[in-house]
């Protein structure tokens, strides 16, 4: 037998498995790096964060990586030397971490990577009735497993793209696993690029949870910030934001896509949400001559106002569901504000209550991802469209 593939077996039978979770996303601010201890695997799984740290890219890389992030016209040798590229700089990105915390490569079972997205296009996106949904993540698996000497699982959004799926979110496999509490409604919302959430009802019925996207999080924020304000990367502390105010035209105008009236399950990316789909808006609702303040102010409650009509949609008003936050968009403090007071019976809280760090989920999810490939079996989450029962991540051996 391949010697990889009898480590593979050994660690597949371990009670507990040290995974290093990855995740680097829309911002691309960096490379989030999760140390994660997982035990078990289905319904008795558990997962304790030991290390966390986010990796910040070079200005040089990141611009490199925007070239093509979100283009139908990107250039298609740049994408390939960068799938190179993006591995070789992950795995240097590990190697620098475990040296941080002084873990040797050898105590590493897996390594989950997620890649970086540079495109994705769900039918609902790309409307083209011959093809498939689709998405697609680069950074190669095999270039971190051979540069780092660690079998590597990667690539796996494409198995829930098999399967019938969208390729995202991918929350509702972790979050089902280790978050679901008897008796609580839940709410595991993330606020990324894109805002998410994942619904755990209390009595724990697999079918009845899903994930869905439901709107820009922080991605036309952040690149209206990056047009306008060259070298920042996002309205820190909404300090711009909370010095506009909301301009109720535009807001009309940007709640106007189909994607606001698609069922749940559904994904949607900067593919749809970016700066022309502003700028669309701003001519129609005529307000092109708004201060950059009003602007930021409006599009903040215009992800608000997404997340809020998901979460309404999902849960009845009389319920009382509990609201773990996660992601970027969490530390937005008008943003938050505005959240807070549209669903004033809701209880909100961050994944720190939880045990994890809440800019830490996204790469723990990966971990646990990866964890239920190799010990577990998938979950029964009904035949509903959208939320195939599969196990996912292709594996990488390192020679």
């Amino acid at each position: 037998m391949n010697t990889n593939i009898e480590k593979l077996y050994s660690i597949a039978n371990k009670k507990e498995r040290l995974i290093i979770g990855l995740m680097s996303g829309t911002s691309m601010d960096g490379l989030d790096i999760a140390l994660c201890l997982c035990k078990n695997s289905g319904s008795k799984t558990e997962v304790k964060l030991l290390n966390f740290i986010t990796m910040p890219y070079q200005d040089d890389f990141r611009a490199d990586v925007k070239s093509i992030f979100s283009r139908r016209d990107a250039d298609l040798e740049k994408v390939c030397l960068l799938n190179e590229l993006i591995g070789f700089t992950h795995a240097e990105l590990i190697l620098n971490a475990l040296k941080k915390w002084n873990i040797s490569t050898s105590d590493i079972d897996v390594i989950a990577s997620h890649g970086q997205t540079i495109f994705h296009a769900p039918k609902s996106l790309h409307g083209k009735s011959n093809y498939p949904n689709a998405t697609l993540q680069i950074g190669d698996g095999d270039h971190i497993a051979v540069a780092t000497g660690i079998i590597t699982l990667a690539d796996f959004r494409q198995k829930h793209l098999a399967a019938g799926g969208e390729g995202a979110p991918l929350a509702v496999y972790g979050d089902y696993l280790v978050f679901s509490k008897k008796d609580e409604n839940r709410i595991m919302l993330n606020i990324g690029g894109i805002a998410n959430f994942t619904f755990l009802p209390g009595d724990k019925d697999a079918a009845k949870v899903f994930s869905t996207d439901v709107g820009p999080g922080n991605t036309l924020m952040d690149q209206f910030i990056q047009l306008n304000y060259p070298g920042t990367y996002y309205d820190k502390n909404a300090e711009r934001a909370m010095a506009g105010k909301l301009n109720p035209s535009l807001l009309k105008a940007l709640l106007k896509n189909e994607f606001f009236e698609t069922s749940f399950p559904k994904t949607t990316g900067p593919e749809l949400f970016n700066l022309d789909y502003l700028k669309k808006a701003q001519e129609i609702s005529e307000t092109t001559t708004i201060s950059n303040e009003d602007i930021l102010a409006t599009l903040c409650h215009f992800s608000a106002n997404a997340i809020v009509d998901g979460i309404e949609k999902t849960i009845d008003s009389t319920t009382l569901p509990k609201i773990f936050m996660s992601g970027g968009g969490m530390h937005n403090p008008l943003l938050v504000k505005i959240l807070k007071n549209a669903l004033p019976k809701a209880i909100f809280s961050t994944t720190d209550e939880l045990e994890i760090n809440p800019d830490a989920k996204e790469a723990v999810l990966f971990a646990l991802l990866a964890n239920e490939t190799l010990a577990g079996n998938p979950i029964n989450f009904g035949d509903r469209e959208g939320v195939p029962s599969v196990c996912m991540g292709k594996i990488c051996l390192p020679n």
